[in-house]
């Protein structure tokens, strides 16, 4: 494949990236073919470095590369849970897209929507493979902007009826309630965590990680068939009701085993999204199968969003 041309750094805001129309199922479609190319070794992803100052922030950064499309993508990333005292998101990131031919760059992005539905479009992947098809009841624990990504995803996935969301401010919980009204929904404030994942067929787990997070969430709770995507490091989920899974995913061994401190027991690990994808790990087995996807963020996910938003970017 031709290598793009030089010329002008194309800088794509939020509001680019969302007049683009991209669909959950071009997402999808963009993960899984960056995910089989790395199983080929014509797409490369490197294990995040992360930095935690010890005082709440987390830092990271994202690398990955491919020859089809031909490109890099960096992505810097800082999670600070005090900006909602400023008035800002508690995340913010900006991905640089590189021509991985040459390293000339060619666009830089907002990071935020990319991490949001990237995040969102790795839960698909997982939950294809993971989730029962004719899930219908969604529970959401947090309810920020991961979970209305994830709504709209899963929506588009699943014959959804009712959705629950537990979350720490109403603000949030009712504008992702209010999504989902929107949509044809019902849609239920859940009183308690454990009300709110009771009898769901797929729960989301979008908590921010920060020191002061006691883990309140318990997979015991969970009814069989269920699917987990969890986004937050498994930080509110309890360690020792993580063995009622009956199969755990999550996104990357290899990036995991670099990682100082484990997601989730390795030993309850059955692999990662690329075996999920290429078929080496199995997905669900039967319906009455707890299963979950753990995971941290991959860097290829990031790079099959931007560069998908890149071309449409340059088409349009």
């Amino acid at each position: 494949m031709r290598s793009p041309e030089s010329g002008a750094i194309r800088h794509l805001s939020r509001e680019d990236l969302e007049r683009l129309g991209i669909a959950p199922a071009d997402v999808v479609t963009a993960i899984e073919e960056i995910l089989l190319r790395a199983g080929e070794s014509r797409a490369w992803n490197a294990p995040k470095p992360v930095i935690q100052p010890g005082d709440g922030r987390y830092m990271m950064a994202t690398l990955s590369a491919a020859d089809d499309p031909p490109f890099l993508a960096v992505k810097a990333l800082l999670l600070n849970p005090d900006n909602t005292e400023r008035g800002l998101p508690a995340i913010n990131s900006l991905v640089t897209l590189l021509d991985s031919v040459t390293g000339q760059p060619v666009a830089v992005m907002d990071g935020n929507w990319i991490t949001a539905v990237r995040t969102a479009g790795l839960s698909a992947v997982a939950a294809k493979r993971l989730a029962r098809p004719d899930s219908a009841i969604a529970a959401f624990i947090g309810c920020g902007v991961q979970a209305h990504s994830h709504l709209t995803a899963f929506a588009s996935m699943f014959p959804l009826k009712e959705i629950r969301a537990f979350g720490r401010g109403t603000a949030n919980r009712d504008a992702l309630l209010a999504a989902a009204r929107a949509m044809g929904l019902t849609a239920l404030a859940g009183g308690s965590a454990r009300e709110a994942v009771s009898g769901a067929d797929l729960v989301v787990s979008t908590v921010t990680v920060s020191p002061q997070l006691v883990p309140f969430l318990d997979a015991r709770w969970l009814a069989p068939g269920a699917y987990a995507a969890i986004t937050d490091l498994a930080g509110p989920w309890m360690a020792e009701g993580m063995p009622a899974f009956d199969r755990i995913v999550i996104d990357d061994v290899e990036q995991e085993a670099a990682m100082p401190e484990p997601m989730v027991a390795p030993r309850l690990v059955a692999g990662d999204l690329a075996g999920l994808v290429n078929g080496s790990v199995a997905g669900r087995r039967t319906d009455k199968e707890r299963t979950a996807f753990i995971f941290r963020g991959l860097g290829l996910g990031d790079l099959a969003l931007a560069a998908l938003a890149y071309r449409r970017a340059s088409r349009a």
